[in-house]
């Protein structure tokens, strides 16, 4: 079987961000909760294959994959940086912003009802480590492309210190 690690050389940030419903009959606040998410995706998205063309200044998103559970998501997203997921949050040009406020707006009528939560990891580079075997590539592999596990080293340790060292 072949095994691969990403492809990918650059600093990295890497985004968790997820939705916990605790009271679902709240459909209103679920609702706007819920639905903010695959707009901004898409919005990152369009931009990502627009800067590929040279159509757009890129955002810094790299890409995507959620994941559900029985009464939420979580969605890991890869980013160039920290600073970038912060410039799109942040504007006012693009989807994130009106959407939180949206969101805090609705959710002052039960602020039980859904947790919204991120957490985010800056990744120097050559820090970032991966394998694949199989057919599948997902995460990292899937966004930047793969290359053979031992032109980075054998062992999880030596992908990382061979690339932290440059």
């Amino acid at each position: 079987m072949e095994r691969v690690t990403h492809a990918y050389d650059g600093p990295l940030a890497v985004f968790l961000i997820g939705l916990r419903v605790h009271r679902p009959w709240k459909v209103g606040i679920v609702r706007r909760a819920a639905l903010a998410m695959p707009g901004m995706v898409a919005e990152l998205e369009a931009n990502k294959a627009a800067a590929a063309r040279g159509e757009a200044e890129s955002l810094g998103y790299l890409g995507s994959r959620s994941t559900l559970e029985p009464l939420g998501t979580t969605m890991i997203q890869w980013w160039r940086s920290t600073e970038d997921i912060y410039a799109y949050a942040n504007s006012a040009d693009h989807s994130h912003r009106p959407a939180w406020t949206a969101f805090y707006a609705a959710a002052k009528a039960d602020p039980k009802a859904v947790t919204i939560w991120h957490e985010t990891y800056a990744v120097e580079p050559g820090h970032a480590e991966s394998v694949y075997a199989g057919p599948s590539r997902l995460g990292l592999g899937r966004l930047a492309g793969v290359i053979p596990v031992g032109r980075r080293g054998e062992t999880a340790r030596e992908r990382v210190r061979s690339r932290a060292d440059g």
